[in-house]
């Protein structure tokens, strides 16, 4: 599914992120990605879906070589891996309805086929009632939300989540927990980058703790292991 080996990212500044780093994740797991500030982990989420390239080492995601894959093709990895971002990054001018029905027609999905796929993952997410309403008229909780639904309405085997909790109360970001409890438990695997130590201590995965661009821990069903 994800696999990593002897992955460096050296950034033309000199800085070196990510250093000879070796990992695999299986379809079906949920893993959370922790480690202080500067540790490497923006840098480990966006080689995964080639937001950066690798310098050496060898990653494959989905089937695809992300070291050799050309750029007409990388359209079709991300095709496979939906990706949430702390900001949730919606379209202000566009409804609810429209943001998430917008990834199924950017890639050629027939209209009823996105009618009834949106609808679908908008009850999943809870927001059927919604579909009318632009971005600034909802909560922080409620677009993310709807960024999840967006996320995931192509059905993609891999979800990354970039520290998806991050802008939210304590209240809002349990549920949006539980929602990725629920889509992880429909098969898809889930990355989560989070510097949310009460959600990683109290909801039990496999921990990855990255330091200086290194593995330092990985432990199923692990804690946060930091000072908040």
């Amino acid at each position: 599914m994800i696999e990593m080996k002897k992955v460096t990212k050296k950034y033309s500044n000199g800085t070196t992120a990510i250093r000879n780093l070796s990992i695999t994740i299986n379809q079906g797991e949920f893993v959370y990605v922790v480690g202080p500030s500067g540790a490497g982990k923006s840098t480990f989420i966006k080689l995964m879906y080639r937001e950066e390239v690798a310098t050496k080492g060898t990653l494959n995601v989905c089937g695809y070589d992300l070291l050799t894959i050309k750029n007409r093709n990388v359209p079709y990895l991300r095709r496979e891996i939906g990706i949430v971002f702390q900001d949730y990054k919606l379209l202000p001018q566009k409804t609810v309805y429209e943001n998430v029905a917008y990834a199924m027609q950017v890639i050629g999905k027939k209209p009823r086929e996105v009618k009834r796929r949106v609808l679908e993952v908008l009850d999943l997410v809870g927001l059927k009632h919604k579909v009318r309403v632009f971005p600034d008229e909802l909560s922080g909780g409620e677009q993310q939300r709807v960024a999840i639904a967006r996320a995931i309405v192509n059905t993609p085997k891999v979800l990354i989540a970039d520290e998806p909790t991050g802008n939210l109360d304590p209240e809002n970001s349990w549920e949006i927990m539980e929602l990725l409890e629920r889509i992880n438990n429909q098969g898809t695997t889930v990355v989560m980058a989070t510097h949310n130590s009460t959600i990683v201590n109290e909801i039990r995965h496999r921990v990855l703790a990255i330091e200086n661009g290194r593995i330092t821990r990985d432990q199923d069903e692990g804690d946060y292991g930091y000072d908040d």
